[in-house]
């Protein structure tokens, strides 16, 4: 049993891409609460120092490990038959590749664009930078469908950790109404259908904010979902 401490729901996209890791893998697992937007995570998190952000995976053997690319290594390793990674080779060593950019990049899509899961915006203006991300995740994508012939919705054929670490980016692109290819966009739209996506959206609304976190003065329309 692994324990994950997690942020708020609604909006912390790196707890989702943790908690997918777990769910979607079969992998057991009992999720624990910090205060991201109450103020009180750095005291949740003191037993796990030096850990400070979420998420924050605690193994069975009392373990530690921060950092969600590092959790899913982990997992990984201590669950191979969960299928956490693509089985090629190339196709392994490229999820890991998008896994780290995804990571470590990105900047101006994650600053501008912070996820939010309730509604979609209409009307965002699209930043040059921005644009140049969401150019970079179609060369990206696009390359990862090239290697694997993938025929699913997913990178690399079955669904991996590639396509947890893209979830998010996935309700970023749906939320703000982002201009993406068809092909991108079916991708994107397969992402925030799946049932753990769905089942993580539907604890996130049970709690209300005041004043709401990255709320914008444009109109918006329904979540797709």
């Amino acid at each position: 049993m692994y324990d994950l401490y997690i942020g708020d729901r609604l909006f912390s996209s790196w707890s989702l891409r943790g908690w997918l890791l777990l769910q979607k893998f079969n992998i057991p697992h009992k999720v624990h609460m910090t205060g991201l937007y109450s103020g009180t995570m750095a005291a949740d998190l003191a037993p796990l120092a030096p850990a400070r952000f979420v998420p924050t995976l605690r193994t069975s053997h009392g373990t530690v490990v921060g950092e969600t690319l590092a959790i899913a290594e982990t997992l990984a390793e201590e669950n191979p038959q969960a299928g956490i990674w693509p089985e090629d080779l190339a196709q392994r060593a490229t999820a890991r590749w998008l896994c780290s950019e995804m990571a470590s990049g990105f900047a101006a899509l994650r600053g501008e664009c912070s996820m939010q899961l309730r509604h979609v915006w209409q009307g965002f203006e699209v930043s040059d930078a921005v644009q140049k991300d969401l150019d970079r995740l179609a060369q990206l994508w696009a390359h990862a469908r090239k290697l694997s012939k993938t025929q699913t919705p997913w990178l690399f054929g079955a669904y991996s950790a590639a396509d947890v670490f893209f979830a998010p980016v996935a309700a970023r692109i749906i939320g703000y109404g982002l201009p993406v290819s068809d092909e991108d966009r079916a991708y994107c739209e397969a992402l925030i259908a799946e049932p753990e996506m769905l089942a993580w959206r539907e604890e996130a609304l049970k709690i209300s904010y005041d004043p709401m976190p990255y709320d914008l003065d444009l109109p918006h329309s329904d979540w797709p979902v």
